[in-house]
């Protein structure tokens, strides 16, 4: 319980989530969703009333692999003393979801280590910003 689980999905996102443990023997993984969303369509990469959930694991995805890769920089937190409890209270209340600042990576980074971080957005930052400077610099915008 803590690992952070990567399920791949397209070839720019993957969607991440914590393995919560197992109830009544099957695996559970937390996740930000926009599944039961308002907000059925992100517009402007953005989802009101997105949630934390509590689902089975191949629910989720049936393809993962556990990427604690902050690890090295940041010690993971005590599953049972903090991550758990702040799932079990996050899932009751509505979150935004946020492509570029809230995204399920950003949440399961947040739980595991109090971080908040997206490699994934991190790469589509380094692409995008320097094409936008050469572009200021050039004052084509």
């Amino acid at each position: 319980p803590g690992d952070i689980l990567e399920f791949p999905g397209n070839s720019y996102f993957s969607h991440f989530g914590v393995y919560y443990g197992e109830r009544d023997g099957v695996p559970y993984v937390a996740h930000l969703t926009i599944r039961d969303s308002d907000t059925k369509l992100l517009l402007f990469g953005r989802a009101i009333n997105a949630a934390v959930k509590l689902d089975p694991l191949d629910v989720v995805g049936k393809k993962y692999k556990v990427r604690n890769y902050l690890d090295d920089k940041h010690p993971p937190r005590d599953f049972y003393v903090l991550i758990q409890p702040e799932i079990d209270e996050i899932m009751t209340k509505p979150i935004t979801f946020d492509i570029l600042f809230n995204n399920s990576e950003h949440q399961a980074t947040m739980l595991r280590y109090g971080v908040k971080k997206s490699e994934q957005i991190e790469k589509v930052y380094s692409k995008i910003v320097p094409t936008w400077k050469d572009l200021f610099e050039k004052k084509k915008i």
